[in-house]
């Protein structure tokens, strides 16, 4: 048989005699859409043919050639035929394509359904640029798209794997990304950021707005050349209640802030306080290292510290009443 009658007709084939096409850059299926489909099929079969090339293998026992597919396209209404119990389904027969072309072909048949995840995507992308050696521009032609559209789509796979997992799991859409790409260089910032997108739900607009807020205070820090021993501080207080604090240092005192994104977050964080708070009564209190004068002087100290007031009783009653006389007050 040739090769056009191959490239030109449909063929009932086994659905157990079809591989699974190893350039497939499609990796999640979702069940409930699966099960849709399957019920489809059952009522009106498959519609659409796969897309299938044909492989000859030689036979165990050496005594001639077995033929089996492997696809090229239709993987989904693969695996819901195989969900609804067909046997065979039809199939078009493509010869002599190498395996760009099958990865090719591969991914233009999940780009025009338009639901291959972002981070599949990216992946089938960054497979045409390393083990293809397409140019970004070349495979910007090839989908229909720009190049800055394709740079940017392999830029989120710089991403920790955390958060590709919950790209690919549409916890976050792919507008979160920008933000998070932002903060590339700041991996704590850029954390904090992620889970206030995932449990405070952040929408992508004020996703934007707190990375440059982050980035912004980060220059203005850098200007202003942070206290080491207030940086140092705040590394302690990080590694002992395991998350990002930040020390808001004033003239006189200051701010301690804790971040946390669940209950559980700040019940961990109670935790870890209770915990260091026992080990210094423990053995390790403050009596180990002040002995009972200085805490004396200390206590004494404090007193002396409180506010005096030595103004008379009628001195104290004159101010008062003029306390809050209009000529008392300025524009």
């Amino acid at each position: 048989m040739s090769d056009e009658i191959y490239s030109n007709s449909v063929f009932l084939i086994d659905t157990d005699k079809i591989r699974p096409n190893p350039y497939q850059p499609r990796r999640d299926f979702d069940e409930a859409r699966l099960r849709d489909l399957a019920d489809s099929i059952k009522q009106y079969g498959v519609l659409q043919p796969l897309t299938v090339s044909r492989i000859e293998i030689e036979k165990e026992n050496g005594e001639g050639l077995s033929t089996e597919y492997e696809l090229i396209a239709g993987e989904r209404r693969l695996r819901a035929a195989k969900l609804a119990g067909v046997l065979q389904v039809p199939a078009i027969i493509r010869v002599g394509d190498t395996a760009m072309m099958k990865l090719e072909l591969a991914i233009i048949e999940n780009l025009q359904r338009e639901d291959l995840n972002v981070v599949d995507r990216a992946q089938a992308f960054q497979r045409l640029a390393n083990e293809f050696k397409f140019t970004h521009n070349e495979i910007a032609k090839k989908m229909g798209r720009s190049r800055e559209y394709v740079s940017n789509t392999l830029r989120i796979l710089s991403l920790p794997e955390e958060m590709l997992k919950a790209l690919s799991e549409s916890r976050m859409t792919e507008g979160h990304t920008r933000p998070l790409l932002m903060l590339n260089d700041h991996k704590e910032q850029q954390m904090v950021l992620f889970k206030e997108i995932l449990y405070r739900k952040v929408t992508v607009r004020e996703a934007e707005n707190l990375a440059r807020k982050i980035a912004y205070e980060r220059i203005r820090n850098k200007d202003l050349m942070p206290d080491p021993e207030i940086t140092e501080l705040e590394g302690e207080f990080q590694d002992k209640l395991g998350t990002r604090v930040h020390i808001d240092r004033k003239e006189l005192g200051g701010q301690i802030k804790i971040d946390f994104f669940s209950t559980e977050d700040l019940r961990a964080i109670l935790n870890s306080i209770d915990k260091n708070l026992s080990e210094k009564k423990s053995g390790n209190s403050i009596a180990n290292y002040i002995n009972e004068k200085e805490l004396s002087e200390i206590n004494n100290a404090t007193a002396l510290d409180k506010p005096i007031d030595d103004r008379t009783k009628s001195e104290k009653e004159e101010e008062e009443s003029k306390l809050y006389d209009i000529s008392n007050f300025s524009v």
